[in-house]
């Protein structure tokens, strides 16, 4: 279903301010890691949002995401102070970590000829199973 203007705007609004609350909380604890906030997607009844967050490293990602996650309240109230003229409830926030950074550079390293090829060696492909 088709996102709705007033769910865009919101979601832009959202966007905007958690970038600058996180990108703060990160300065803070841990040096040399880059949170970006890629994507919000907000529920039709504006109380539950997606936030999807692309972090570099990447390898970082399995262990912050999770942690953001636990701290997802503290965050949500310094969302609600920022926004507070803004918007009168802020949603609930779920984060996922944005992995489109890593399946881009996977194709670019198959185009490159990096990466297995899989007519060579059919035998990384994975087997079908018979039903």
């Amino acid at each position: 279903m088709e996102e709705t203007n007033r769910q865009k705007k919101i979601g832009g609004v959202i966007q905007k301010d958690l970038v600058d609350v996180l990108q703060s909380a990160a300065q803070e604890g841990m040096r040399g890691v880059i949170i970006s906030v890629t994507k919000v997607s907000v529920t039709t009844d504006l109380s539950q949002a997606k936030v999807f967050l692309s972090i570099f490293p990447s390898d970082k990602r399995d262990e912050l995401v999770p942690a953001i996650q636990s701290n997802s309240k503290a965050i949500r109230h310094e969302l609600a102070k920022r926004t507070k003229n803004q918007l009168r409830r802020v949603p609930n926030l779920t984060f996922y970590g944005d992995d489109s950074l890593d399946y881009i550079e996977n194709i670019n390293a198959s185009l490159r000829g990096e990466d297995i090829n899989p007519i060579k060696n059919p035998d990384i492909l994975p087997k079908r199973k018979k039903s």
